[in-house]
């Protein structure tokens, strides 16, 4: 029998309600991979006009549908239309805001006007070429946190909260409002392409939260209650993605009205532990950590997958990828066979 995508499966799951066929779900897939598991460059056709992108869409939503997937992750990033934006992911940048004048002086107003001059044309051809049954998954990437490092810097925030307390509460303040605004735009023209909404904001690392549970919750938290019930409004659920280890405000996170939640390493904690613990409050994306995913036999991999879906059974809805993310780094042997257990353990193949 073909494959026929439900995204309604996923949305049970992000509703914590047990799908009735367990959902594959990934944060991002790269285009990279896709093009080398389908043997076409596909990266380059993002560039190019607006036939290309089409052709790029068309191809991308179908290698989802094509490999079992009930929905298709896509997502813009708003750092990435900031202006001097950049330190989130490059420690080397200077940061473009360091002071007060800084602050001011930045065009916080023009931002939602070059998010969807860049980002239109994209979201447009992702609905033309939405596969009949699935919908999107993600919508406006980057979470407050990450907005603000991505202006600041890790580092030079830690600074500013010493020195000038203001300007800290006023840059996730002034994110928060910004960001609300290009939320409440996207919704308006592009919520229909999407059945679960998200953004990812990594609160945490290894051992710990990145700032202290009191700042995420004065600072952070509060910025993304108004983004969550904006979702909430258009009847669709929020997932957040999030890595690191935040259990220490994972009860406060909930309280702001997420739906889900996405992003699991081992050696903090595995999967099952997330869905043990939470799985009476929101759906637990994810599954299997990134290291399994590129080191192990397929043999292996199938016990582990087997032994995470059986105990994670019962514990209210889930979805199951990866614990991060598919990036270029990833061995696509690895990642197709984790797509093809899950597949063989809910029984498409019969």
């Amino acid at each position: 029998m073909a494959f026929e995508p439900n995204y309604q499966h996923i949305v049970d799951a992000a509703y914590n309600r047990e799908s009735k066929r367990l959902p594959l779900y990934e944060h991002i897939v790269s285009s990279d991979k896709i093009g080398e598991i389908i043997g076409k460059d596909i990266t380059s056709l993002l560039n190019g006009d607006d036939s290309d992108i089409n052709e790029f869409f068309r191809l991308y939503c179908n290698f989802f549908k094509d490999y079992g997937y009930d929905v298709v992750p896509f997502e813009c990033c708003i750092g990435e239309v900031m202006p001097g934006s950049g330190a989130l992911s490059n420690s080397r940048i200077t940061p473009i805001i360091q002071s007060r004048e800084d602050f001011e002086a930045y065009p916080w107003d023009n931002i939602p006007d070059y998010y969807f001059n860049k980002n239109s044309k994209y979201f447009n051809a992702l609905r033309n070429n939405m596969p009949a049954g699935m919908k999107a998954v993600g919508g406006v990437g980057n979470g407050i946190f990450e907005c603000v490092q991505d202006l600041v810097g890790y580092e030079n925030l830690c600074y500013i909260s010493v020195d000038d307390k203001d300007l800290y509460t006023g840059l996730f303040k002034k994110v928060g409002k910004t960001n609300l605004k290009i939320w409440n735009r996207f919704m308006k023209e592009f919520g229909d392409i999407y059945c679960v909404l998200r953004f990812g904001d990594d609160l945490g690392y290894k051992s710990n939260t990145l700032l202290s549970g009191d700042d995420i919750r004065t600072h952070i938290l509060p910025q993304y209650k108004p983004i969550i019930n904006l979702v909430h409004s258009y009847n669709k659920p929020f997932l957040l993605h999030s890595c690191g280890k935040i259990f220490d405000v994972m009860d406060d996170i909930i309280a702001c009205g997420i739906n889900a939640k996405h992003s699991n390493e081992d050696q903090i904690a595995p999967f099952r532990y997330w869905v043990t613990t939470y799985g009476n409050k929101i759906g637990n994306f994810g599954g299997i950590d990134m290291n399994v995913i590129c080191t192990v036999s397929k043999a292996e991999m199938k016990e582990y997958i087997q032994d995470v879906i059986k105990t994670c059974s019962g514990h209210g809805g889930f979805a199951f990828g990866t614990g991060n993310s598919i990036p270029d780094y990833v061995p696509a042997e690895g990642y197709l066979n984790m797509i093809e257990i899950v597949r063989e353990i809910r029984g498409d193949f019969k």
